[in-house]
């Protein structure tokens, strides 16, 4: 007649287990100390090795990575030089630029850190009801003197975001779906979505995002504790 009581107790206890864990689960920081030893003050912006099926993703995500940098305080390499200059030395696809040795991309560029992004996502999704551009990405800032890593994120953005469907019924979202799918295959919203990730991933001053560099009146300010 106590097994009850004693399968009460097992439940009372793994709950109890749970919300321990759960209380104490922190958020991840990311570790600056590399980042602040090596002060980088220019970046070599790689053009992004790409993940989705999209052929556009590499040179919309690249067109939109150095205003976010420049913003935040650093000399960015000329999109258009270094693209060139790899052309020049038989480099035409991203990944093969990304196994130049650091010491060599040093050598020619000049540059503190190379930037190095990967696009996991980029393109339009559909279900019955919706349809919406979708872009995510991956990077990694590396010191070129050491081949030490800096700092390293990853950021998503949507189309569909904040988006209200509440009204119109299901005859309306059915409507909505499809002439989505037309503006978005026509446009190419991704590349404006493709903006939004760039900004999120890249950005100085956000929590986990890059340091501000050397050219920011926040250089040295940033809150990271």
């Amino acid at each position: 007649m106590r097994t009850p009581s004693i399968q009460r107790t097992s439940l009372c206890s793994l709950v109890a287990t749970a919300a321990l864990l759960a209380g104490c689960a922190a958020p991840v920081k990311t570790d600056y100390t590399a980042f602040r030893a090596a002060k980088p003050a220019s970046i070599l912006v790689l053009p992004p090795v790409n993940e989705s099926p999209e052929v556009n993703a590499t040179f919309s995500m690249l067109a939109q990575a150095t205003y976010p940098l420049a913003e935040g305080g650093y000399y960015v390499m000329p999109v258009t030089l270094v693209n060139e200059t790899f052309h020049q030395n038989g480099l035409t696809v991203a990944t093969d630029m990304h196994q130049v040795p650091v010491a060599k991309l040093k050598e020619i560029f000049g540059a503190d850190a190379a930037l190095y992004m990967k696009i996991t996502r980029y393109g339009s999704t559909y279900t019955v009801l919706s349809s919406a551009a979708v872009v995510s990405a991956e990077a990694r800032l590396v010191d070129l003197s050491t081949g030490t890593l800096l700092w390293s994120g990853r950021a998503s953005a949507s189309s569909d975001e904040n988006n209200n469907n509440s009204g119109g019924g299901l005859a309306g979202l059915l409507v909505a779906a499809i002439v989505k799918q037309i503006m978005n295959s026509v446009t190419d919203a991704s590349h404006n979505v493709a903006g939004v990730t760039s900004a999120r991933l890249l950005s100085s001053g956000t929590p986990n995002g890059l340091l501000y560099g050397p050219r920011s009146p926040l250089y040295g300010k940033d809150n990271t504790n």
